[in-house]
């Protein structure tokens, strides 16, 4: 059965790319957001099976977004997104519940190498 997933990215066409990447792997992308409040919403909204959740986001950062998540959901699936050079936030991400983190610009094997071992 193929992921209900949920993009949350402040940049539209990293949004774009991320969903190209699932829909051709059979993912369905239930709903995508630009930051960290629109993240929680539409998780208490959608109930996704996995978000992949950028860091740096306005408004609330993808970090504060994945710790209000977790505390609706403590069995939730969250994958970040980062850019190279934020190593320290990467390791901030997996201590507050990340599951695994993807690196910018997208390499599509990885995207789903990832979200493959998440959803188990």
């Amino acid at each position: 059965m193929a992921g209900r997933i949920l993009v949350v990215d402040d940049a539209a066409f990293m949004r774009m790319m991320l969903k190209d990447i699932l829909k051709k792997n059979g993912y369905e992308v239930v709903g995508e957001g630009a930051n960290g409040n629109e993240a929680v919403a539409k998780y208490e909204e959608l109930k996704p099976d996995l978000v992949t959740l950028d860091i740096t986001m306005p408004e609330l950062d993808g970090i504060q977004a994945l710790k209000k998540i977790k505390s609706l959901d403590t069995d939730c699936k969250v994958i970040m997104c980062s850019a190279m050079g934020q190593q320290a936030m990467v390791i901030d991400a997996i201590q507050a519940g990340a599951k695994d983190f993807i690196v910018k610009p997208f390499q599509a094997d990885r995207v789903i190498e990832a979200i493959k071992k998440t959803l188990g």
